[in-house]
């Protein structure tokens, strides 16, 4: 079993590390792993708030919709973890473990899910369009998985099978006393996230049409996920198969992201379309229709006046 309170190593980059997992301010113990969490969550926020007007949505929908959808998507990140975990996790016998959320335990796709469910009914109820909410907020989930995935390094958590290549990352096993080393997939998924982030900020102010960027969320991250989820030991399994549930989901919405993307790169669009146009064009318009309903009760104050 290998030791989450010893020293991490990268003897190829000549880094030796020991980091904490927590640290005490008075009786109050903070948890990194939830701290890295909140400040990529942050992060995301601040990004999506300040380019939401580029997307037609409006900064206090961005404001309304975090307070209602973050805490649906932690929820069903945590819940889908524990329930591909419940029995090999300990949930079975001890479900109050399920809160125990500093120990680490989130499922991106769980949280993924929940928040594509979550966000689709604040559309309805708000009457926003769904497609062009999801391009800006599949950019703010790249911007807190890669973050996010740092938290799973001071856990020492999240990493791969042994390995001798170049990035190798040494563990203590503390049943046999000796340094392992194994694939940093936290490192990978963290770089691949803030690349294909990067790629997608700048393809999105050259957007064809609404939903092109969450489609490329899911061909993006899909294809990453899909690769280093098999380099992963700690993987969620779909009950006593050898099917990884992540990698499988990963694949699929690859596959599936990049068959509706092709499938569009032949059809006409419209940049006009855009409902960030045609938004505004609505805007413009109520506007003309209130300046001319306030001249017409203006004329009509006049004349009774006369």
């Amino acid at each position: 079993m290998l030791n989450p309170y010893t020293e991490i190593s990268f003897p190829a980059l000549g880094i030796q590390w020991n980091p904490a997992r927590s640290f005490s301010i008075g009786p109050l113990t903070m948890h990194y792993y939830g701290l890295i969490i909140a400040l990529g969550l942050v992060l995301a926020v601040l990004y999506g708030w300040k380019r939401s007007r580029q997307f037609g949505i409006k900064q206090d929908d961005i404001l309304d919709g975090v307070l209602i959808v973050v805490p649906i998507a932690l929820i069903c990140a945590r819940l889908y973890y524990c329930f591909f975990r419940w029995n090999d996790g300990g949930y079975a016998e001890n479900p109050i473990s399920i809160l125990y959320v500093w120990e680490g335990g989130l499922a991106i796709y769980g949280g993924v899910l929940g928040a594509v469910a979550a966000i689709a009914v604040f559309c309805l109820v708000k009457k926003i369009n769904l497609p062009a909410l999801l391009d800006l907020v599949f950019l703010g989930f790249l911007i807190g998985q890669s973050i996010g995935r740092w938290g799973n390094f001071f856990n020492r958590e999240a990493f791969g099978e042994e390995t001798d290549s170049f990035l190798r990352m040494g563990l203590l096993n503390s049943s046999t006393g000796q340094v392992e080393y194994h694939h940093p997939t936290f490192l990978y998924e963290s770089v691949w996230n803030a690349i294909g982030f990067v790629l997608l900020h700048f393809l999105s102010k050259k957007r064809k049409y609404d939903g092109q960027i969450a489609l490329g969320y899911c061909a993006w991250y899909g294809l990453g996920r899909a690769i280093i989820e098999g380099l992963r030991t700690d993987s969620l399994y779909i009950g006593n198969t050898n099917l990884r549930v992540s990698q499988l989901l990963a694949a699929l919405s690859c596959v599936v992201a990049v068959a509706v993307l092709l499938f569009m790169t032949f059809k006409r669009h419209n940049r006009e379309n855009l409902y960030v146009n045609r938004v505004v064009l609505t805007e413009e318009d109520d506007e003309e229709v209130e300046e001319t309903e306030e001249a017409v009760e203006t004329v009509e104050t006049a004349e009774t006046e006369e």
